[in-house]
């Protein structure tokens, strides 16, 4: 007896509902980690599920979860129950500390802003075991740097905005690659395209949200742009473009600092569909975030590099 595998399958999705006229895909629900004005893991339902206090810059939701948090000063990991367990303060000679992020060796990786502008690996017993002076080209200290991110090949890719560059530095120092944000095809210096978040993705591409221009754009090794969206094109949703992330999935999520309410956070699809968006108070004048769960899912973390 010969059975259609493929027709069975079909007939029965359709009597389920799924094709249908009157189908629709799921609703998409996120939890997520909001760092800014507010710094809290909000619920899929919109609840917030945890709260800490003070603004912040950079963090993550740890594999162990805890929270690393970069403030203007310090850099905490912070238990759920809020007990501090890790502690780096800014050195005194500078003004800002720029990033954060937990590294699979177990340092800290953290960018300082000031008069020694630098980047640094700190161990877990607080000890400097990398650091490096950066060349943002500016003394502005509170433009000089952001979300800077260690690579797979032991590199670390920082954005400068003033510099209106994407420089990767290996541990001694050195500038191996610089990415411009300055090109004429995305408007220019004059349109202020200052890179903020530099994301290398696994396919050797760079995404970065450029503040000031107002949009967010990939980069492919070379430094050509092979995506990019604009805040016309969003309904003026971007609204100074500060943090993002690449799912899974392939949409990106950005968040707006520039929103100090209504829609700060949204997720584009390849083809600039807005398919989700959030507006929730605590993530007024987000400066970063992090995506945790999607429709009850973990949302697979970017690899401790």
């Amino acid at each position: 007896m010969f059975i259609d595998f493929k027709n069975t399958l079909f007939v029965l999705l359709i009597l389920l509902g799924f094709g249908s006229p009157g189908w629709a895909a799921p609703e998409i629900r996120h939890s997520y980690l909001v760092l800014g004005n507010k710094t809290a893991i909000i619920a899929e339902d919109g609840n917030v599920e945890w709260e800490y206090a003070g603004g912040t810059r950079d963090g993550f939701v740890l594999p162990n979860g805890n929270v690393l948090l970069a403030y203007t000063d310090r850099v905490v990991e912070v238990t759920r129950e809020k007990q501090v367990v890790f502690t780096y303060q800014r050195s005194k000679e500078n003004k800002e500390i720029g990033t954060t992020e937990r590294l699979a060796n177990g340092n800290t990786l953290i960018t300082e802003e000031g008069v020694k502008p630098r980047l640094m690996e700190v161990n877990p017993q607080g000890e400097v075991v990398v650091d490096f002076p950066l060349q943002p080209e500016t003394d502005n200290a509170h433009m000089q740097t952001r979300m800077a991110r260690k690579l797979k090949n032991g590199n670390y890719l920082v954005p400068h905005l003033l510099a209106f560059a994407i420089k990767e530095y290996r541990a001694d120092g050195q500038v191996v690659q610089t990415l411009k944000t300055d090109l004429e095809e995305i408007g220019g210096r004059k349109v202020g395209n200052w890179p903020f978040t530099a994301i290398r993705l696994e396919n050797g591409n760079t995404l970065t949200t450029l503040t000031n221009g107002l949009k967010v754009v990939e980069l492919d090794a070379q430094g050509a742009v092979v995506w990019k969206v604009t805040t016309d094109e969003v309904a003026g949703l971007l609204r100074d473009p500060c943090g993002a992330q690449r799912l899974a999935n392939g949409n990106t999520v950005v968040g707006s600092h520039g929103a100090n309410k209504g829609v700060s956070i949204i997720e584009l699809t390849r083809e600039k569909e807005m398919v989700w968006k959030s507006d929730h108070p605590f993530a007024a004048s987000v400066h970063h975030l992090q995506i945790l769960t999607t429709n009850g899912q973990a949302e697979p973390g970017r690899p401790l590099r």
